[in-house]
């Protein structure tokens, strides 16, 4: 490989080196801990009269278990950089990686709608009870379509990496990661920069949920492309192009449901790990025939 290649590569092993790996997780958690420790100070101060809060956000400072929202978003924070680190090595491990980050965004979403909820007589004619009730149902579902693609995904063939095109091409993958990682870094902060400026301006964010994770699967959705059209230089085999083509469409379901509104966000999540299972699926069933004739 040339010098490009191996500049990228030098950066990729630093910046995901395991002791990297393992200073971010012990920064994150404690970050987690902290920010769940000062969330429900905060509630507390308000419930107490101490603190007055603005009318933004009134859903995050109204109960205790609210407070779950702000770990949960850092938790998120490090699953992305996990993501990244998992995008070299296959486009499954990546979609397996990013359907764990969505079910993570909804049962984050879950934990500030739960006290929310209309404990009247009358509360199945609430539709954020109806919406809640669908979110939990969604949510059992996309675990175990997870669980299942996962388990699908352990029956892919497994060799040695020794082909010098397949080394190059994993190595165009890291380089794609790697500008990823810059990329996604200046998106978090002016997220973050963007979100406290609207605090002090009194200015509300239509769909807090979405922050920064919409221009997120956008961008993924746009690294998938650009490995898939480089894919197209090291391999011919209409399998696997159909197969990444599929996850591919998958991403862009899942992007589109941070756009939606009501049940049809759950809808989109669903239909778009249902739809890269049953690729990757058909996908075993061209690649292993034998295996899934006995089975």
């Amino acid at each position: 490989m040339n010098l490009f290649y191996l500049t990228f590569e030098k950066i990729f092993s630093i910046v995901f080196a395991p002791k990297i790996q393992k200073i971010i997780e012990k920064v994150i958690l404690l970050l987690a801990a902290l920010g769940f420790v000062i969330h429900l100070g905060l509630i507390f101060l308000k419930a107490q009269g101490i603190i007055f809060f603005s009318p933004l956000y009134p859903e995050l400072f109204n109960d205790p278990i609210s407070a779950i929202y702000t770990p949960f978003s850092l938790i998120l924070i490090y699953e992305i950089y996990l993501l990244l680190f998992y995008l070299p090595r296959s486009f499954t491990s990546c979609v397996s990686k990013q359907f764990e980050i969505i079910s993570l965004i909804v049962i984050r979403k879950i934990f500030k709608d739960i006290p929310q909820m209309d404990l009247a007589d009358n509360w199945m004619n609430s539709s954020h009870n109806l919406e809640l009730i669908v979110d939990l149902l969604g949510f059992l579902i996309l675990f175990l379509l997870i669980f299942l693609f996962n388990k699908s995904k352990q029956r892919l063939p497994k060799g040695a990496v020794e082909n010098s095109r397949l080394l190059k091409f994993i190595a165009s993958k890291k380089i794609v990661s790697v500008m990823l990682f810059g990329v996604l870094g200046v998106m978090l902060l002016s997220n973050l920069s963007q979100w406290i400026y609207g605090v002090f301006n009194q200015q509300n964010l239509l769909n807090l949920d979405s922050l920064f994770f919409n221009q997120f699967f956008t961008l993924l959705i746009l690294a998938d492309v650009v490995i898939l059209l480089i894919s197209f230089r090291y391999t011919e085999e209409y399998s696997k192009l159909i197969r990444n083509t599929g996850f591919i469409i998958a991403t862009i379901l899942i992007r589109l449901s941070f756009s939606a509104e009501g049940y049809l966000t759950m809808v989109l999540i669903l239909t778009g790990v249902s739809f890269a299972y049953l690729i990757l699926q058909i996908f075993n069933a061209m690649e292993n025939p034998k295996v899934n004739s006995t089975a």
